[in-house]
């Protein structure tokens, strides 16, 4: 969908007024860039869809639907969210300037415009733009790496699948920000991806570990977080990935950490884990009801291993569910 750096930016130009379209188009056809045109909120979005543009110079005042919503839906769609779009403004609209920023605007200009000043606006966001869809791409290399990880064990169904909703469930029930609630998500998909460093001979064998087995399987964490590290986006979920299989008291792996020196998310996030495997069949074990899967867990809380309150309110959570479920 995207196109290569060597091809001409695509630029799309959405404005009421033909006249000022007409300005915008010939200054940046000077620049040789490839331009688009959409004389109102609808028809910019469906051009969107059709032309996949690097960036919209977008009118901010238009008849029906006005250039902030159209920048509202752009920037909530996951595949219109890294376009840039640059507001076209009155020079004194300071509360249409606030607007923009609040609907993820990513810069102004006002009319009439300076060549000069439209010029390097639109270089410099259309260079971000694909240095975020190289990043993006290599978010999604992850994600495959991780289904393919899920793969080997046919066992686990669409295990990943579910933490990712339930993560955002919960996440929302606990008040965290948007961004904790996606770095739950992730992890979801992402905390067991180190097991792809792990031999088929130790991660699908049936039986029992040897001492020696039980040693390589930990070391997944650690190859995750290796593996995930190197992405800025994400230092949220690396903590999730390593730290997940720690223990409140200490007992857990790879660096005992204690109470509260665990990341709180990996915390939240192991109690979704444990939930999801007790309540869903495996080879060696039944699939366990709600009631019976919060009673393991609040057992192994008063063991030490869990945080007491996480479980409480874990605990809240699921009741509050199965009342909705039920009514």
């Amino acid at each position: 969908m995207n196109r290569q750096d060597s091809e001409q930016p695509r630029i799309l130009v959405v404005d009421d007024h033909p006249s000022s379209r007409m300005t915008a188009v010939a200054l940046l056809s000077v620049e040789g860039y490839d331009v688009v045109e959409a004389e109102s909120g609808p028809v910019a979005l469906d051009c969107v869809i059709e032309a996949n543009p690097d960036l919209i110079l977008l009118d901010v005042m238009m008849p029906g639907m006005d250039g902030f919503e159209v920048c509202c839906r752009l920037k909530q769609d996951e595949q219109t969210r890294l376009i840039p779009i640059i507001f076209v403004t009155a020079l004194d609209d300071r509360r249409g300037r606030l607007k923009g920023i609040e609907v993820g605007g990513d810069d102004f200009l006002t009319k009439p415009f300076d060549q000069l000043e439209l010029s390097a606006r639109v270089k410099s966001l259309v260079r971000q733009k694909r240095l975020n869809e190289d990043l993006d791409h290599a978010e999604q290399v992850l994600f495959s790496i991780a289904r393919t990880v899920e793969s080997r064990d046919p066992n686990t169904g669409d295990h990943c699948e579910r933490l990712s909703k339930q993560g955002k469930a919960f996440g929302n029930f606990l008040g965290l920000s948007r961004t904790e609630i996606r770095d739950l998500m992730w992890g979801g998909y992402l905390h067991d991806i180190g097991k792809v460093g792990i031999p088929d001979a130790v991660l699908l064998k049936p039986g029992k570990f040897t001492p020696e087995e039980w040693e390589i399987m930990q070391r997944h964490v650690q190859i995750g977080e290796k593996i995930c590290q190197p992405l800025r986006t994400m230092r949220g979920v690396v903590p999730i990935i390593r730290h997940h299989h720690e223990r409140w008291d200490g007992s857990g792996y790879p660096d005992c950490l204690v109470g509260n020196a665990i990341p709180y998310l990996a915390q939240v996030f192991q109690v979704i884990d444990i939930y999801d495997a007790l309540t869903n069949e495996r080879p060696y074990k039944r699939a366990f009801t709600p009631r019976e899967a919060m009673e393991i867990i609040e057992e192994e809380t008063q063991k030490g291993w869990r945080n007491p309150k996480l479980v409480e309110q874990f605990k809240q959570f699921i009741q509050i569910n199965a009342q909705n479920e039920a009514a």
